[in-house]
C-alpha cells in the first residue's frame, strides 16, 4: 500500500557522481505507465516485458540530446514476438517527453503467467535513433543475452557504444490508499561517462554469447570507480526505486553521498502518441487505385488501427493514394 503520490511521478532526473566519473539517471513512472498498458488487454507477461521496457526507454531516451525520437525494440521467436518503445524528446524547453509502446505475441504459446523474459526466446535488441528530416537514422543491434531486458539493454551499450552501463530497475502493481490498483515502475541508470580511447577486449567478450561486458572495456582506474558505483547501487531496495516514499533526490544522497552527487533539472514524461488521419493518408499515398480497392471493406471503407494507442480511422478510398478521386473534405 502506497500512502500518497509523491511529485517526482512520471519524471526523469538526471544526475552525476563526480569523485567516480560516473553519470546517471533515476526515472519514476505512474500516471505514464498506466496510459501505455490500458491501450491493450496484455497477459501479465507481456504486460510485465512491456513495462520494464518503458522503464528502460524513459531512461536511455533521456541520456540522449533527441531532436526527434528514439526507438527501442526487443525482436524473438518465441511467442513474445515484438515489444516495441518510442521516446519522442520534447519539442520545447518545458515540454514533457513522450513515450508510447506496444508488444506483438502468439497467444496460444504464450505462457501468461510464466517467467516474461523466457516468452522472448532467441533474437535481438535494437536501438533506432532519427533525428528528423535531413539527417540519416542510427541503427544499433545486439543478440538477446542475459536474463532480462535490461542485461540486453547493459549489452547493447557494451558491444555497440564501448560504454560500461549498469540499470536496476522495479516495476508492478500497487495500490494508493483508499485508490484503484494501478502501475509504478522505478529505476537507476548509470554509465561511465565516455573517454576518448575505451579499452577493448581482443579475444572477444566475457559476457553470453562472447559478447561484451563492462568489465572487458575498463582499464584498472575506470575499474575501480565503477565498481564501487554498482557496489553502492546494489543495496537498494524496489520501494526506494518505485518511489513511494523516498525522492529520488534522496535516494541519491542514501546511495551515493560520498561519490559527490550532483543533480541536474528533472524532464517530465508523460504518454504521447503521434498517429493522425494525415499520417495514415501520407503512408496510404503511394498506393494505387487498384490496391486501395483491395484494402476496401465490404462496407465501403479502408480501415486502420494504431498498435500504440488504439486510434480507429475510417476513410474514404475514394480519397486515397495517389489516384485519388476526391480530396479528404470530400471536393473532386
Amino acid at each position: 500500500m502506497i500512502g500518497s503520490k509523491i511529485a517526482w511521478d512520471d519524471t526523469v532526473l538526471p544526475f552525476q557522481l563526480d569523485r567516480s566519473d560516473v553519470r546517471g539517471r533515476v526515472a519514476r513512472l505512474d500516471g505514464v505507465l498506466d496510459e501505455v498498458l490500458k491501450q491493450h488487454d496484455y497477459p501479465p507477461s507481456v504486460e510485465a516485458l512491456v513495462a520494464e521496457m518503458a522503464l528502460l526507454t524513459a531512461l536511455i531516451g533521456q541520456t540522449i540530446k533527441l531532436r526527434w525520437k528514439l526507438s527501442l525494440q526487443v525482436r524473438g521467436d518465441g511467442p513474445a514476438r515484438l515489444i516495441a518503445t518510442d521516446y519522442y524528446g520534447p519539442s520545447k524547453e518545458g515540454e514533457p517527453a513522450r513515450i508510447r509502446a506496444y508488444a506483438s505475441y502468439d497467444a496460444e504459446r504464450l505462457e501468461p503467467t510464466g517467467d516474461p523474459y523466457d516468452q522472448i526466446g532467441k533474437g535481438y535488441f535494437a536501438v533506432l535513433i532519427d533525428q528528423g528530416k535531413g539527417t540519416t537514422p542510427y541503427q544499433g543491434i545486439t543478440p538477446i543475452a542475459g536474463g532480462s531486458l535490461a542485461t540486453c539493454a547493459e549489452t547493447y551499450f557494451a558491444q555497440s557504444e564501448q560504454l560500461p552501463t549498469r540499470f536496476e530497475l522495479s516495476f508492478g502493481k500497487s495500490t494508493l490508499a483508499g485508490g484503484p490498483e494501478s502501475w509504478r515502475a522505478g529505476g537507476v541508470m548509470l554509465q561511465l561517462m565516455p573517454k576518448a580511447s575505451p579499452h577493448v577486449a581482443q579475444d572477444g567478450g566475457s559476457a553470453e554469447g562472447g559478447l561484451l561486458s563492462a568489465s572487458d572495456i575498463l582499464d584498472a582506474d575506470a575499474e575501480e570507480n565503477w565498481v564501487r558505483a554498482n557496489t553502492l547501487l546494489d543495496t537498494v531496495d524496489d520501494l526506494e526505486l518505485i518511489g513511494p516514499t523516498v525522492q529520488p533526490t534522496d535516494l541519491l544522497v542514501r546511495l551515493f553521498h560520498e561519490e559527490a552527487p550532483r543533480v541536474f533539472d528533472a524532464q517530465p514524461v508523460s504518454f504521447g502518441c503521434t498517429c493522425s488521419e494525415e499520417r495514415v493518408r501520407d503512408s496510404l499515398s503511394i498506393y494505387s487505385a487498384k490496391d486501395i480497392a483491395h484494402m476496401t471493406t465490404d462496407e465501403g471503407h479502408v480501415t486502420a488501427d494504431c498498435q500504440f494507442c488504439g486510434a480507429h480511422y475510417v476513410l474514404d478510398p475514394a480519397t486515397l493514394g495517389f489516384e485519388a478521386e476526391k480530396a479528404p473534405d470530400g471536393d473532386s
